[in-house]
C-alpha cells in the first residue's frame, strides 16, 4: 500500500480525518498555493481560493475513488476554483477575462507578495496574453515542472495537446519578450 493509498484511506475514515486531513495540508498547501498564484496573480485571491479548494477537498475526499493520483484529483479542483473565481471576478466587475487578466498582471508591480525584478513581470504580462488554456500548460510546466503525464491528468486532455499548447505558448512568450 503506498503512502498516498493510506493517506486517502485516513481521510475518508470519519475517525483520523481531521488528523490526515492537517498531514494533507502539510504536503500540500504551498505547492497548491503557488498554482493558484500563477492562476489568480493576487496573493489575496489565492488565500481566499486555496481556502475553497481545501474545502472543497474535505467536502467531496469520499467521492475520491482513485482513478488518478490524489494530487492530481486535487489539482484539478484548485484549478476549477481559480478558473471560476476569475470568472465571477470578471463579471462583477464587468469586464471581459482579458481586461481582468490585463489588471491582475498590472497590479502586480504593487503587490507586496511579488518578489519578482522587471524581467519576471515583463513574462508575467507575456504570460497574460496567452488564451486560458495555454497560460494553464506554461504554468504548470514552466514554474511548477510537472510531466505532461501529470498535467494530462490534472486536466483530462492527451499529452501530446499539452505538449502542443506549451510549444505554441513558448513560441508566443518568446516572441513577445523579443519584441520589447
Amino acid at each position: 500500500m503506498t503512502e498516498e493509498t493510506l493517506l486517502v484511506q485516513k481521510l475518508q475514515d470519519p475517525i483520523s480525518r481531521n488528523e490526515a486531513f492537517k498531514e494533507l495540508l502539510k504536503l500540500f498547501k504551498e505547492r497548491l498555493y503557488w498554482h493558484i498564484r500563477n492562476i489568480v496573480k493576487d496573493h489575496d485571491d489565492t488565500d481566499d481560493v486555496l481556502q475553497n479548494t481545501f474545502i472543497k477537498i474535505f467536502k467531496n475526499i469520499d467521492g475520491f475513488k482513485g482513478d488518478s493520483r490524489l494530487y492530481s484529483w486535487m489539482y484539478r479542483i484548485a484549478t476549477n476554483e481559480s478558473l471560476s473565481f476569475l470568472s465571477q471576478k470578471a463579471k462583477k466587475l464587468q469586464i471581459s477575462s482579458e481586461e481582468l487578466q490585463q489588471n491582475l498582471i498590472n497590479n502586480l508591480e504593487a503587490d507586496t507578495y511579488f518578489d519578482g525584478d522587471a524581467i519576471k513581470l515583463k513574462l508575467q504580462k507575456a504570460i497574460a496574453t496567452l488564451p486560458e488554456k495555454q497560460q494553464l500548460v506554461f504554468n504548470m510546466k514552466y514554474f511548477q515542472e510537472l510531466k505532461y503525464r501529470e498535467m494530462a491528468e490534472i486536466l483530462d486532455t492527451s499529452e501530446g495537446a499539452l505538449k502542443a499548447s506549451y510549444h505554441i505558448a513558448a513560441k508566443k512568450i518568446e516572441n513577445i519578450l523579443k519584441s520589447d
